[in-house]
């Protein structure tokens, strides 16, 4: 498996779960474009565009970073046209960018409930959408949706309603367009963790440091994604993937490296199906 001379194209990847597929592709020689907001360094939120771009080249890829804002069409139309005119096109499109708010109906404002619609779901149809012609042309393309699968019971959506509208409205377009680009050859599939993982969000919005010890790393993720970008397109699509039960099925066993802390149980990720039950006969797993 490689994905070297592969050009992927990534939003919201200048850290966290995006940054880690990044310098994943990167290992192998593969371009990527990180097409995010963050072109200025933030108090609370590690990483740029541009340091993204230097791990992504020390980790031996070529990097196109470009400060892109997923809610707006020009921005979204120009970049996909770039990143296809720097590196000769487009193979895989990785929507990572997310915006989350979990808060009930009565306390949600709608301003935040339209950047929620507006980046999760909105962007993923429109960043796909532009990036179609150029997938046509690639020899094995994919497009990854970082979303959850389609469980629609009450008690994903009663605590948070309006960010569970958003996420899940990625997934309807994996439903989608996973159907309707199946004639092209396009995959397009989900991936989402059992578990939480140590990202910022975690961290700064679910419970700080002490979740973050309970997670698993991005960098498991990424090995997720890779695994999915070396499936043949045409006979891998239209799946809901959760990570180890996905990388258990490729012959992964040990999961201990990719725990940040292997002495404090697992904290479960929202979203996952109670019918979903973990691998057995693994290390570092449930």
């Amino acid at each position: 498996m490689s994905l070297k001379g592969k050009t992927l194209f990534i939003t919201g990847g200048s850290r966290g779960i995006g940054l880690a597929i990044a310098v994943r592709a990167a290992r192998d020689g593969a371009n990527v474009t990180i097409a995010a907001k963050t072109a200025e360094p933030h108090p609370k939120l590690e990483g740029t565009i541009y340091t993204a771009a230097a791990e992504i080249e020390a980790a031996g890829g070529q990097c196109l970073p470009l400060v892109v804002d997923v809610r707006e069409e020009q921005s979204v139309a120009e970049a996909i046209a770039r990143t296809a005119e720097t590196f000769g096109g487009i193979d895989i499109v990785v929507n990572n960018a997310s915006a989350i708010s979990l808060t009930n109906t009565q306390t949600t404002d709608m301003k935040r409930f339209d950047l929620m619609q507006q980046i999760n779901t909105r962007g993923t149809f429109m960043v796909s959408k532009y990036a179609i012609p150029h997938l046509e042309k690639a020899q094995n393309p994919h497009i990854l949706m970082l979303s959850p699968p389609l469980d629609m019971k009450t008690r994903w959506f009663a605590p948070h309603l309006a960010y569970s509208i958003a996420k899940y409205g990625m997934s309807l377009c994996v439903l989608g367009l996973s159907g309707e680009l199946a004639p092209k050859g396009i995959a397009v599939n989900a991936l989402w963790p059992r578990s939480t993982v140590a990202t910022a969000a975690v961290r700064n919005l679910l419970g700080g440091e002490k979740m973050v010890q309970a997670s698993r790393t991005p960098q498991m993720l990424a090995e997720a994604a890779r695994m999915v970008f070396n499936k043949p397109a045409r006979a891998f699509s239209g799946q809901f993937l959760i990570d180890d039960s996905f990388m258990a099925g490729e012959g992964v066993t040990d999961f201990t490296p990719y725990r940040v802390d292997p002495s404090v149980p697992l904290m479960p990720d929202f979203f996952v199906p109670e019918d979903d039950l973990p691998p057995q006969g693994v290390k570092g797993g449930f």
